[in-house]
């Protein structure tokens, strides 16, 4: 039994007969009772034109932003890697994204399995709906149910074009439900594989070690990488302080001030050379210092970093991925839309090498399939955002989706509007967990990336790695991540590597650790895609 909550308002916190009170922040952010953003107050910014050019610095002084001088850099040139952390229990199984037996996605299960993941006998994959539509929909490259949420968000946010070059796998794997020690988010490997920002590293939307609601494992850790908390486009906006003379002046005169204040400052230091030894370390440390503000006069004056200023993410007239109305409403879904702008305009932009979206509420095993529906309907907005803004910056995207454990239904029909005919969800149940994630590849790099495999056979196993029994539970045999959710994120920096053509150094990336990965020596059995890049992004 659940509280009962007014019709239609699926966002009230939920309580649980079954669940303890809430006392710990996991579980008011799974519950519902916390949201993970905060309501964005004041003005907003004035929209800036995304074309503004930006200036540049003289050529003798852009060369000492080299690593080996001043290690100021736009971030290391990876594939953009964001992740969605559903804090409660979400269905990513067979309702949103396909899991089938050991022939892949259309090696269906039987209908007692789709009927314990919330698909009455009459919406299973393999039929069709009244429309003539396939229920197993392979639209975006990975399968989708027709009807999914996810699916059903994404492609609202997203063109025909992006959804043309978007591809994925799925995952099935246990994790315990109702949890935030399951060692779920991936970001420290991400990091460690190479990726990289020119503000920081990691950016999450949570104040914790791994910028979620999951964990990120002990052995990937390292405290000079914690995510920087960022939830809403104030927080982005503050990252970058170009100071007033940019607002006096503009970009690029500001920017020749703070090179003429670079060369007086160094002309100086200089000249006290043949009176006093000249230290080497506060040597560099006076000039990266001045450079370094120059740089960022340089880089970020006059450049739209607030993502409700950036009109490919917000406009009045419908061409922006969000209208402003919907953006800045302060309803729940504008603050999660806010939130995914935020961090999304940090990894796409190569201002952060990757990203955690946290959203809460997603223990919704209250009955009603209802809530369900609705709240993964917004996770999908969220994710199909960043897979367009991604398409529209023109460059390529992993976005990854994880939750703790997985929820079943027993077979009763939620016959509303927004129940849609579905399964209601009624308990916990890890034994259907998994976790998935989309990669976005721009026409200019090849497009949709090609699943390995020599045959379709064994591409299919290469989109679905792993499988469940015919019941609907994941096979904990079938891969070394099944049941152990350290080896899944390893899994995850595997594909990572593997997508920069870079799994040859899977192994000596763990080895540099002091530990072992756990996948074995057949690793290119867990790899979804061939390269689509080969070390770094080609530049736009």
């Amino acid at each position: 039994m659940t509280m009962k909550r007014d019709k239609g308002n699926w966002d009230l916190p939920l309580l649980h007969a079954d669940h303890p009170r809430p006392v710990t922040r996991r579980q008011f952010l799974s519950q519902g009772f916390m949201t993970g953003a905060a309501y964005t107050v004041g003005g907003i910014a004035p929209m800036l034109s995304a074309n503004n050019a930006w200036g540049a610095l003289s050529g003798d002084l852009d060369a000492l932003r080299a690593p080996a001088e001043c290690n100021i850099t736009d971030g290391a040139g990876k594939i953009p890697f964001i992740c969605f952390d559903l804090a409660g229990g979400v269905n990513i199984a067979n309702s949103n994204v396909l899991v089938g037996g050991q022939g892949g996605q259309s090696d269906f299960l039987g209908t007692q399995g789709y009927e314990k993941m919330g698909l009455p006998g009459d919406m299973v994959p393999g039929l069709t709906d009244a429309n003539g539509n396939d229920y197993a929909n392979f639209d975006l490259g990975l399968g989708f149910h027709f009807d999914s949420a996810f699916r059903r968000g994404i492609l609202s946010r997203v063109s025909a074009a992006t959804a043309a070059n978007i591809n994925g796998a799925v995952i099935p794997a246990r994790s315990d439900n109702d949890t935030g020690n399951n060692p779920h988010n991936p970001m420290y490997g991400i990091a460690l594989a190479g990726a990289k920002g020119s503000i920081l590293s990691l950016a999450g939307s949570e104040n914790s070690d791994s910028g979620g609601n999951s964990m990120a494992p002990a052995m990937l850790m390292n405290p000079e990488l914690r995510p920087t908390k960022v939830d809403r486009p104030s927080d982005v906006v503050n990252l970058v302080d170009t100071g007033d003379l940019v607002g006096i002046l503009s970009k690029d005169d500001a920017t020749m001030v703070m090179e003429s204040i670079y060369r007086l400052s160094d002309e100086k230091v200089a000249s006290v050379e043949s009176l006093v030894a000249r230290d080497v370390d506060i040597d560099k440390a006076v000039r990266c210092g001045y450079l370094k503000a120059a740089h960022i006069a340089d880089r970020f004056g006059g450049t739209p970093i607030d993502p409700g200023a950036d009109p490919q993410i917000v406009a009045t007239d419908g061409t922006g991925i969000f209208l402003d109305t919907e953006f800045f409403a302060g309803d729940r879904d504008g603050r999660e839309f806010q939130k995914t702008a935020s961090v999304m305009k940090l990894v796409m932009n190569g201002f952060a090498g990757a990203g955690c979206v946290e959203m809460g509420g997603y223990d919704y095993h209250g009955g009603a399939r209802a809530e369900g529906e609705v709240k993964d309907f917004r996770a999908g907005q969220c994710m199909g955002a960043c897979l367009e803004y991604a398409a529209r910056m023109d460059v390529p995207l992993m976005l990854y989706v994880f939750s703790d454990g997985s929820l079943s239904s027993n077979g009763a029909i939620d016959n509303s509007v927004d129940g849609r005919g579905k399964g209601e969800w009624t308990s916990d149940n890890s034994s259907t967990a998994g976790s998935f994630f989309l990669v976005y590849n721009p026409p200019r790099l090849g497009g949709r990336a090609v699943l390995r495999g020599g045959n379709l056979e064994e591409q299919m196993q290469h989109q679905q790695i792993g499988y469940m029994d015919a019941g609907g539970s994941v096979q904990r045999a079938a891969t070394p991540m099944a049941n152990n959710v350290n080896l899944l994120v390893n899994s995850v920096v595997l594909n990572y590597m593997a997508l920069h053509g870079e799994e040859g150094s899977f192994d000596a990336l763990y080895q540099s650790l002091q530990i072992s990965h756990g996948l074995g020596s057949n690793i290119d059995d867990y790899i979804a895609f061939q390269n689509i890049v080969t070390g770094t992004v080609p530049a736009a």
